[in-house]
């Protein structure tokens, strides 16, 4: 009689396997947590549609809608979200984003092919018919499925801080790409990300266009750090300092495809040992990112430095699977002519940002948002 046997794989088969049941379970909750998000907003948008047409069709004064806050509550006082201020953001989510020159701009972007939306999930997504003979069926609209990307909570962000219709379509991509919460997208709004990821004036080398050129959608040029609460004066340790005690917001600036490897990593150039700031490594480039930090302007100097950071950790510390290493000086401000000279030679792949703000000229938010829209799709 032939005994069983039982081939017991080792560590790495098991690990490969358990990560495929793991990959599995992620998968599924993922996309049952879209599902929900996806059922959710199409309540919101059916909610504000009704309201505002009852409100539009002067059927309603304001009060109703506080009437109907207190009807809903007493019929379910467990339910939560349904309150007279949320009850108004239904009906600006949905006058906001039912507008034909909302509908046309994201139309002529393409959004669906760059983005997986989970409306496909929905087997049936028409608009109920309103409870009313008196209102119009023909002003029923469906709910645009870009808006289903991202949270509600992170909508009512995106319609009061945001000024165009080019600012908000980014903050929707931007939220799903990053995996913002609504504390992070706020803070991202506030810090103007938009203006400075699509500024087309950032400080790059040469070299970091050429290896990377899907960097300018990747790096900012500017970090705010009000976070720190630095004085007027202060030295390159206590920007350090404050960083490292604040490394969480320092990543969300920089955006969350950095992570955070060592501080003062040792590199050893000759006889000695250079020690680099703050040392990342980025996700998306696959590459380690070395940030040197001054507390003074931009000086010419500050290059050399860094092409030799990247050469040691090119030579030494760079894994055969990773891209070649990416520099970036973080500093109060930069003469840009200064910076145009001094990177324009450069051999490496290098940086400069400065921790303040700057906008961008209202006219080139179209052109950007078309731009970052085709960097999605080239890297879906």
């Amino acid at each position: 009689m032939a005994e069983n046997i039982t081939i017991v794989p080792n560590q790495s088969e098991l690990e490969t396997q358990f990560e495929f049941v793991n990959s599995l379970i992620e998968r599924y909750r993922s996309s049952a947590i879209a599902m929900v998000n996806t059922t959710a907003l199409q309540m919101y948008w059916e909610i504000g549609q009704y309201i505002s047409l009852q409100l539009k069709s002067a059927r309603w004064g304001t009060k109703v809608v506080g009437d109907l806050a207190d009807y809903l509550k007493r019929q379910n006082p467990r339910r939560r979200g349904l309150s007279k201020r949320n009850l108004y953001n239904m009906v600006k989510f949905y006058d906001v984003y039912s507008r034909p020159i909302f509908i046309d701009r994201i139309s002529q972007l393409n959004i669906n092919e760059f983005v997986q939306l989970p409306t496909a999930q929905i087997q049936d997504t028409t608009i109920v018919q309103l409870p009313t003979a008196q209102l119009e069926t023909t002003n029923n609209k469906q709910i645009p499925a870009l808006l289903t990307i991202t949270t509600f909570t992170n909508h009512v962000e995106i319609m009061n801080r945001c000024r165009n219709d080019e600012e908000r379509i980014f903050y929707m991509l931007y939220a799903r790409h990053q995996g913002l919460k609504t504390e992070e997208l706020r803070r991202c709004i506030i810090n103007q990300t938009f203006s400075s990821l699509m500024d087309k004036e950032k400080m790059l080398s040469p070299k970091l266009l050429a290896d990377y050129p899907q960097s300018e959608f990747m790096l900012k040029d500017k970090a705010v750090v009000d976070f720190l609460n630095l004085p007027q004066k202060h030295n390159e340790h206590h920007l350090h300092k404050g960083l490292l005690e604040h490394m969480k917001a320092f990543i969300l600036e920089l955006g969350k495809d950095f992570l955070f490897i060592e501080s003062e990593f040792g590199v050893q150039v000759g006889g000695s040992t250079k020690r680099i700031d703050l040392l990342f490594f980025h996700r998306a480039l696959q590459c380690l990112v070395a940030i040197e930090l001054k507390a003074v302007d931009f000086q010419p100097e500050f290059v050399g430095k860094m092409d030799m950071y990247l050469e040691a950790l090119d030579r030494d510390v760079k894994r055969d699977n990773e891209n070649p290493s990416i520099g970036i000086i973080l500093c109060p401000s930069a003469d840009r002519s200064m910076v145009e000279y001094t990177l324009s030679r450069s051999l490496s792949p290098t940086m400069i940002a400065e921790y303040q703000r700057k906008l961008i000229p209202k006219e080139v938010m179209k052109k950007s948002l078309e731009e970052y829209c085709a960097f999605l799709k080239e890297n879906k």
